[in-house]
This record gives structure tokens, C-alpha cells and sequence, in this order.
């Protein structure tokens, strides 16, 4: 998947024009209990305001908090003028450049703003590829890393016919061994299907029903 499929377009986002003050945005953000939004000349991206850089610049500045939040605008304190998206990058690169931050814009070829992807979205995303909101059984097996085996994987649960949920593999290096972890809906045949998977070479890790 990429950004472009998963971000919030611009009509949806909430965004602050350059003029207006921090205390206009931190009413914004308790308005709509969010982190941060991303501020626009117009339409073009100037950066993100958050809740965090908004108390940084107070703490370092040497106004009342009155006369900081009337005469500071959020302009003034936005960050990651130059950090944001294109849309094209797949999405989960982007959770290491939201591990810290909120959210991030994304932006055409002329810095137009078209959107936003936040890391609650980001974290959404993993969710489902591991199939966490829908009850199923997870099956945690290794096996020998070798050309076929996911066919093979693929193969025995056709042969069984298990609705698999979700599939997902680690240990991507140089090791012989790949764990995996698969999520299939609950039947009465987990037994015998997990006993196949162990004559094929697959060594069961555990077995959880949620």
C-alpha cells in the first residue's frame, strides 16, 4: 500500500492558515483533540504546529503566556518545513518518521498541500495487516528458508480450506530460518491442519484463539 491510499485528503484535514495565532491554534487542537496541523499559505505547506513546539517556543521565549499566544503566530513555530510526503512512498517506511512526530503532509511537486498521514493511521494500517480486529486463530511457526515455502504454506491451507486472515513473515537476513505468523478463522480442524504443517518441515511455535 502506499501513502497516497491511506492519508487524509486535504478536505478532510484540519489546517491552519499562516496568520492565525497560537491561541486560535491550541483551541483548534482541544476542539478537535488532535496533535498537531499542518499550517498552508493559501495552498501551499509551510510545515506542521503541534501542541509540542507550541509550549517548546513559550518556555524559550520571554513573553507572558497572554502575550505570547496573541502575538505568536503559528508561522512563527512551525516545523518540518522540508520533511513531508509525495504520496508514491509505500507506507511502512513512514512509521519510523512518525515514531516521534504526530503526522505528516503530503505535498504535490509545487508544495501544494493534498493531504496528511498521521501515525495513528500508520499504526491502523499494521493492525489490520496482522489482523488484530477480527477473531481468528494466530499460528506462530518457522520454517527452513527455502524457494517454495510460502507456496507450499499456501497449498496445505487450500487443501484444509482455511480463510487465512492474515499472513506475515520475519526475520528477513541471511538466516536459514523465517518465522511466521499466520491468522486463520477458527474451525475444527486446527489439529490436523497443524499437524500437516509439520510433516511439510513447519515447526509450530504456539497457538492463540482471540
Amino acid at each position: 500500500m502506499f501513502v497516497k491510499n491511506m492519508m487524509i485528503p486535504k478536505h478532510e484535514c484540519y489546517t491552519a492558515q499562516e496568520g492565525v495565532t497560537l491561541k486560535e491554534a491550541l483551541e483548534m487542537l482541544e476542539k478537535y483533540q488532535i496533535d498537531g496541523i499542518p499550517v498552508l499559505s493559501g495552498d501551499k505547506y509551510l510545515g506542521i504546529a503541534t501542541r509540542y513546539t507550541i509550549y517548546e517556543s513559550y518556555f524559550l521565549s520571554d513573553k507572558t503566556k497572554d502575550e505570547y499566544l496573541n502575538s505568536t503566530y503559528v508561522k512563527d513555530i512551525a516545523t518540518h518545513q522540508e520533511k513531508f510526503l509525495e504520496g508514491g512512498e509505500v507506507f511502512e517506511k513512514t512509521l519510523l518518521n512518525l515514531k516521534d512526530f504526530p503526522l505528516l503532509a503530503v505535498v504535490d511537486n509545487k508544495r501544494n498541500f493534498l493531504g496528511a498521514v498521521t501515525r495513528s493511521d500508520v499504526l491502523s494500517s499494521f493492525e489490520s495487516a496482522f489482523g488484530v480486529n477480527r477473531p481468528g486463530v494466530r499460528i506462530a511457526f518457522t520454517s527452513v528458508e527455502t524457494e517454495g515455502r510460502i507456496a507450499r504454506l499456501s497449498e496445505i491451507a487450500h487443501h484444509f480450506h482455511e480463510h487465512i486472515i492474515s499472513l506475515v513473515t520475519f526475520d528477513e537476513t541471511d538466516k536459514l530460518v523465517r518465522r511466521i505468523v499466520m491468522k486463520i478463522e477458527k474451525k475444527d480442524n486446527i489439529e490436523k491442519f497443524t499437524k500437516k504443517l509439520e510433516e511439510y518441515g513447519f515447526r509450530i511455535l504456539s497457538i492463540d484463539e482471540d
